[in-house]
């Protein structure tokens, strides 16, 4: 089940799910296995906080049922072990019960990366659901600017007459198709420079809230099928790191220093408040900030700036995210997560033959020894 076919069956009855990602294309299963967070865990965590039990189909073929009070320690290496301790089969989930199927929306404009922190920072900027997107490509007195983008479920007040006669029903959604890759011509830092200060105009100038409905605001890629197709043939990478508190700031200015100063461009830049860190062994978040970015793969030069972000990291005590890894190493892996030997312990302990593994899995070693 994806979370797009759960939400099918949950909004029209007046309920969301507590903690979502970025898209509702992705499995339930794959979410819990993930332990994703969403605009939301600088309030309310990543998702392992709401599931309350799940079945595990091991390599014996035989299924577990595991729970915070019932085998612990296989819970909470399922929450965020990618999969590797097992196949998720049912999953007990708390949701959330919304007042419509609308968000009431707020964007705050930031013309630098110093402004964009005071304002997460700023309890009157503060909404359940907070998000900034940042112009990878700006520099100098520039650099860091970006939007915040604040948003709470909309109350039946707050909505108009006509939208207040059926508040949890949307009208079906016309996605756009992508139709063709995009030369890599046009994907240049001159074109993506241009795209990121008109994008900054609109949205930040954006001065009054306004009501969205909640595909809108939470998926706003899932509009564009075929979307990778806009990084032409040669693709791109994710990357997206964790940088605890208290040097979160400085790590992350850095960090965006280094972006900027390599010209990968990226028209997707978030950065995002992160809440304490949840119970999963193998789990992303940490109390901290977290960016994420969509790079295009123009040449192999993307790897060594990606290796010396990895470097700065782990200098600061974070960790950069598994669910979109495609290249960190083994050593430095073990370096971002250091429950990862009481991790294999669970493992071993429902499979000693290291019968389940991925991609993932073995280009890191992970079920391997630390």
């Amino acid at each position: 089940m994806t979370l797009h076919d759960l939400l099918e069956i949950i909004v029209p009855r007046g309920w969301f799910l507590s903690v979502t990602p970025g898209t509702r294309y992705v499995s339930l299963g794959g979410a819990v296995a993930a332990d994703v967070h969403g605009k939301n865990h600088h309030n309310d965590g990543s998702i392992g906080r709401y599931v309350t039990d799940i079945q595990l189909y091991l390599p014996s073929g035989e299924i577990l049922a595991c729970s915070p009070e019932n085998n612990a320690d296989l819970f909470w290496a399922s929450i965020g072990g990618m999969g590797l301790t097992g196949f998720i089969g049912e999953i007990g989930l708390r949701l959330r019960r919304i007042p419509s199927a609308y968000i009431k929306a707020q964007h705050h404009e930031a013309s630098d990366l110093d402004t964009l922190f005071k304002l997460f920072a700023d309890s009157t900027y503060d909404a359940p659901y907070t998000v900034a997107w940042i112009d990878s490509l700006s520099r100098g007195a520039k650099l860091g600017r970006g939007v915040l983008m604040c948003g709470h479920h909309a109350e039946l007040d707050e909505l108009s007459a006509d939208l207040r006669q059926h508040p949890h029903s949307l009208k079906a959604a016309r996605a756009i198709r992508i139709p063709f890759d995009v030369p890599p011509w046009l994907m240049n830092p001159y074109s993506i420079s241009l795209f990121n200060a008109l994008y900054h105009r609109i949205e930040g100038g954006k001065r009054s809230s306004f009501i969205t409905d909640y595909r809108k605001f939470f998926y706003p890629l899932d509009a564009l099928l075929n979307w990778n197709r806009l990084y032409g043939k040669r693709g791109f990478l994710q990357y997206q790191c964790v940088i605890p508190e208290p040097h979160a700031y400085e790590g992350m200015r850095k960090l965006i220093e280094r972006i900027v100063s390599s010209r990968h461009s990226s028209f997707l830049a978030v950065l995002k408040r992160m809440g304490p860190a949840g119970q999963g062994m193998l789990s992303f978040p940490m109390a901290g900030y977290t960016l994420a970015l969509d790079l295009t793969l123009s040449d192999s030069r993307l790897f060594t700036l990606l290796n010396e972000l990895d470097e700065l990291v782990i200098g600061y005590g974070g960790r950069t995210y598994l669910a979109k890894d495609a290249r960190l190493s083994a050593n430095t892996f073990r370096a971002m997560y250091p429950r990862y030997g009481e991790w294999l312990e669970a493992k071993r302990r429902v499979d000693p033959g290291g019968c389940l593994s991925s991609s993932l899995s073995r280009r890191l070693k992970i079920g391997e020894a630390p």
